[in-house]
């Protein structure tokens, strides 16, 4: 049997809500085998963040050149990239291997506020890894800051910056809507010859640490198991409500709790 394989790089959240630990218990909810490269260590809990410690660039490219050399990574999910240097390496890297979908999760702020992502180095995202992008999945604000532009209100709007985006060399747009207000929590998916939207109820929970990462992930593993991109999209977005949905069985910190990842077993 062979085993799909995910290949997060990203950084690490110790309190294990957010980043590469949630990235792997993704790829295991979804019966896919994750690998990681670690490019940042937080210090982070479900209140904030309170310190980051970014990985040598040469060692990001050690762990990425180190997995593709032995596994056969199926789909790529790029998360926290904390600083310039890391996103050339990765570029770099991903050029050199040319993994067959790669999903950028352009990750700027935690859902505490604190941010993430230097703004120096948003202009190397923009430039090194958006087009080597299989699709980018920017929440309303990342999408905005990514287009320095406001924040899109209304459908028209947030279609809008999704082609914009499209131009800037990826393949195609998520524009997740869980900043959004109203019933319904509505992401879009903007191709070059299509707009899906793809709206679910929206849950009263504070528990959404890790959400935008689990998404992300949880795309690239329908990717690595050999779904289309708009397969890949929908069965992401209905796991990830019911993660959502199932995050107030637990009570963990005194923050943003995790989401449920494995709401399907316990």
């Amino acid at each position: 049997m062979t085993t799909p394989v995910a290949l997060t790089i990203a950084g690490s959240d110790s309190s294990g809500a957010a980043g590469i630990q949630a990235d792997l218990k993704t790829f295991a909810a979804l019966g896919v085998y994750g690998a990681s490269a670690i490019t940042a260590l937080t210090a982070q809990n479900t209140k904030g963040v309170t310190g980051i410690h970014a990985v040598p660039a040469a060692f990001v490219t050690a762990q990425i050149d180190a997995v593709f050399s032995d596994l056969d990574v199926a789909a790529v999910k790029i998360g926290m990239v904390a600083q310039a240097a890391s996103i050339d390496a990765i570029a770099a890297a991903l050029a050199r291997w040319k993994p067959r979908h790669v999903v950028l999760d352009p990750v700027m702020v935690a859902t505490s506020g604190d941010r993430l992502l230097a703004a120096e180095a948003v202009t190397a995202l923009r430039a090194r890894l958006m087009p080597l992008a299989s699709v980018i999945t920017p929440n309303l604000p990342e999408a905005a800051a990514l287009l320095e532009e406001p924040i899109a209100r209304s459908e028209a709007e947030i279609e809008s910056q999704g082609r914009r985006l499209l131009s800037l060399g990826c393949r195609a747009v998520l524009i997740k809507g869980g900043h959004g207000e109203g019933a319904e929590s509505t992401d879009y998916l903007v191709a070059a010859d299509t707009t899906l939207a793809l709206a679910a109820p929206r849950v009263a929970t504070r528990n959404t640490h890790g959400t935008g990462c689990s998404l992300s992930s949880a795309v690239a593993a329908g990717l690595a198991k050999g779904e289309d991109l708009a397969t890949a999209v929908r069965n992401a977005k209905g796991w990830i409500s019911a993660a959502i949905g199932s995050a107030d069985r637990f009570s963990v910190g005194h923050g943003h709790g995790p989401i449920h990842h494995f709401h399907k077993f316990y």
